[in-house]
């Protein structure tokens, strides 16, 4: 599996000839929009920032789109979608502010178990996802403080989640120099990660920064 991190929450996730594509920007979205071909689009959240599906299609290659709670099968991969809350994007109004749905995505590919938070805005997750969420191996953590997670809420519900490995995302310099700071850990940013189920045996939270 290769996973390439293109800025906010866009993940490009490859294994052989399959391809999925979290979270691409839209062409409205102040964020830099990467257009490849994927087989599989996840959209956590109804924003110009997440749902640019537009940019997962290339050619003939047309993503099946998955954009909310439920179960889906799509080309052997099984996902798992929660409803969990965001106000990412919200204006601020009465008290707490507006909220929307997020949908936390647990994908099952390759032998490993992806969990994907997308824009989530609590550490108190759903009692759904709390049930269903165990054995994780690589876990995508927003950790900026737009509507989200602030950086140490973010570490405190990766200890919580207890993956192998964590991938950080959705951050500013600051971001994730503090998160890295709250956890106590210095790591060098890599391009792309690729990674089998075995190389991550025994591993316990490990931080993975990717760069953009």
């Amino acid at each position: 599996m290769v996973i390439t991190y293109l800025g906010g929450e866009c993940f490009k996730i490859t294994q052989g000839e399959l391809t999925l594509a979290f979270n691409p920007p839209s062409k409205d979205s102040s964020l830099k929009a990467s257009k490849f071909g994927a087989d599989i689009a996840l959209v956590s959240m109804d924003h110009e920032d997440f749902n640019g599906v537009e940019n997962a299609a290339f050619g003939e290659r047309e993503p099946f789109v998955i954009s909310g709670p439920g179960e889906y099968e799509v080309k052997g991969v099984a996902v798992r979608g929660f409803a969990s809350e965001s106000s990412y994007g919200m204006e601020a109004g009465k008290a707490g502010g507006e909220k929307t749905i997020n949908t936390i995505y647990s994908v099952s590919l390759e032998g490993m178990n992806l969990c994907f938070l997308g824009a989530l805005g609590t550490n108190d997750l759903p009692t759904s996802a709390k049930a269903e969420l165990d054995d994780i191996d690589i876990l995508f953590l927003p950790i900026g403080d737009q509507g989200m997670l602030d950086y140490d809420k973010a570490y405190a519900l990766a200890v919580q989640l207890e993956p192998k490995a964590v991938i950080p995302m959705h951050y500013t310099p600051s971001d994730l120099k503090n998160f890295l700071k709250e956890a106590g850990k210095e790591v060098a940013p890599q391009e792309k990660l690729t990674v089998k189920k075995k190389d991550l045996e025994g591993k316990e939270g490990e931080i993975i920064v990717l760069t953009a």
